[in-house]
């Protein structure tokens, strides 16, 4: 019995070993990647700004300040100047709605509400056919491009919803959820009006 006893114990302590090692190795390995990630990611969302709202010769992450949707979700909003003057604002949104989840997206939009450009930022969608948004929404072909649209004054839902744009092709859960992103981006964001001052209107 006693010898049984003892080899427990020892299975018991090099488990605890083992898990103490791999617990440690992923601490490590987390400390060690988490600076490069988040790096990435800023240069990323830096990137998106630039190309979503072109034309601005201020530093619109030193700007950066969140609104809340009516669903609780944060967006950050981030302003884009010229000589001082607002001429858009690059909008992180997002939507929960996507066939594989969340889909997040970099709206770049006038003063006004016209869409000027996209970025999808991050998503889990079916590759090549719920990825296609990356692009979809910014071709002329029939009614696919929502750029230069406003979602205030234009209908941005998919025609089987009785819309104004056209789905991607199999991938109608995927449209729906981007539209989704795109609107509230929008709806948000002239719910929570701001001066040039970045105070209440």
């Amino acid at each position: 019995m006693a010898k049984k006893d003892s080899t427990f114990i020892n299975m018991v302590l090099v488990l605890f070993l083992v898990t103490a090692v791999a617990s440690t190795a992923l601490g490590f390995v987390y400390e060690l990647t988490k600076e490069p990630i988040a790096a990435s990611k800023l240069a990323k969302q830096n990137s998106a700004i630039n190309s979503v709202v072109p034309g601005f010769d201020n530093q619109p992450n030193e700007e950066m300040y969140t609104i809340e949707s009516e669903e609780g979700y944060e967006l950050k909003v981030f302003p884009a100047r010229k000589g001082g003057e607002l001429i858009g604002v690059a909008i992180e949104t997002l939507t929960m709605s996507g066939f594989s989840g969340e889909i997040k997206v970099m709206v770049g939009m006038k003063p006004d509400g016209t869409i000027l450009n996209y970025e999808v930022l991050e998503h889990k969608e079916t590759p090549g056919l719920g990825t296609k948004m990356d692009d979809w929404f910014k071709s002329e072909k029939g009614n696919r491009s929502i750029i230069g649209k406003n979602p205030g004054e234009d209908n941005l839902y998919v025609t089987k919803d009785n819309g104004e744009v056209d789905a991607i092709t199999a991938a109608t859960i995927s449209s729906r959820a981007f539209l989704d992103a795109v609107r509230r981006a929008y709806e948000t964001y002239q719910n929570n009006p701001k001066t040039e001052e970045g105070g209440e209107q």
